[in-house]
């Protein structure tokens, strides 16, 4: 059995990138740059749903499985180098749910 190597850049690479981008780290370059300076600590932006609601998640939920497998569907439709923000294709009440359950 052979296994099929991808030639993408490490996915932990591009979230880091997208982290920096989004998340509370940093408040004063974030003012200077126009970030978001409205989220805390330790946590993220994305933008979820047709409407693009936003949402402000905690980076713990990286660690879920479940959570990740957002993350592959966001690559897949929209890739990670746009500066759009995190856009997770999936439907609000869905994406509610699973956050529910990851708390």
């Amino acid at each position: 059995m052979v296994i099929k190597r991808q030639n993408k850049p490490p996915q932990a690479a591009a979230l880091r990138q997208i982290l920096r981008r989004c998340s509370g780290l940093g408040r004063e370059k974030a003012e200077e740059e126009g970030l978001p300076v409205d989220v805390p600590k330790g946590h993220f932006v994305v933008y979820v749903g047709k409407n693009r609601s936003r949402f402000i998640v905690p980076i713990s939920y990286l660690d879920h499985p479940e959570f990740q497998g957002l993350l592959r569907q966001a690559e897949e439709e929209f890739g990670f180098e746009h500066h759009m923000g995190l856009t997770i294709p999936c439907d609000e009440v869905v994406f509610r749910s699973l956050t529910s359950a990851l708390r």
